[in-house]
């Protein structure tokens, strides 16, 4: 099988355009590292030579059902073959984007990945004596938490505890916890990871 050099493949803005070039990228790329030909892939899969083009071209609307045979002839799982990927790097600045507030804290979500909701990572503002909404991010979810300035407690039913600047913890949130502050307040950056369940 003839093995050719891997194109870059630069993903569309927009939702829809942005998955079918992750797809085409992903399938061209995985295609001719295993060093399939296009026909090939067609005779392996059942799915037409045209269609494939079609797909690594990003002009295709396959099925679930086509891009799940090939993703299996291909020896990746769906979301490998769907996983997008960054063309370049995304800056946050500061005073950019939109904070929420929930009761005394403000949260601003800085980075998460709501195509997949895999994880989010978000700057939280709590000012002294406050303790946040009760929160719990669901089966096999997993909260890291950083202590930028001030001081904090991280309670749930089980445990406390007791962070300072500089300090960090790592818990399973999928039961409810909150953050309560002192005469401090403090700044922290949490990092939720989600199930792909």
């Amino acid at each position: 099988m003839r093995q050719e050099k891997t194109p870059v493949v630069a993903v569309t803005p927009g939702p829809a355009a942005g998955v079918r070039g992750a797809i085409a990228g992903n399938l061209r790329r995985t295609r001719l590292a295993r060093g399939f030909s296009v026909r090939e892939l067609a005779e392996l899969t059942g799915v037409s030579k045209a269609l494939i083009s079609q797909i690594e071209r990003g002009v295709a609307n396959p099925t679930i059902e086509v891009l799940t045979r090939l993703a299996a002839s291909l020896d990746l799982t769906f979301a490998e073959l769907t996983r997008t990927h960054l063309a370049g790097p995304e800056v946050i600045r500061r005073g950019e984007g939109v904070p929420q507030v929930v009761g005394d804290t403000t949260v601003r979500s800085l980075f998460a990945a709501p195509d997949r909701r895999r994880f989010e990572l978000a700057e939280g503002d709590l000012p002294p004596m406050t303790r946040s909404a009760k929160s719990a991010h669901g089966r096999g979810s997993v909260e890291h938490a950083y202590v930028v300035s001030g001081e904090v407690s991280v309670e749930s039913d089980a445990w406390e505890v007791r962070l300072g600047e500089g300090d960090a913890v790592r818990f399973a949130a999928e039961l409810d916890h909150v953050y309560v502050t002192g005469a401090a307040g403090c700044r922290v950056l949490t990092l939720i990871s989600f199930s792909e369940d």
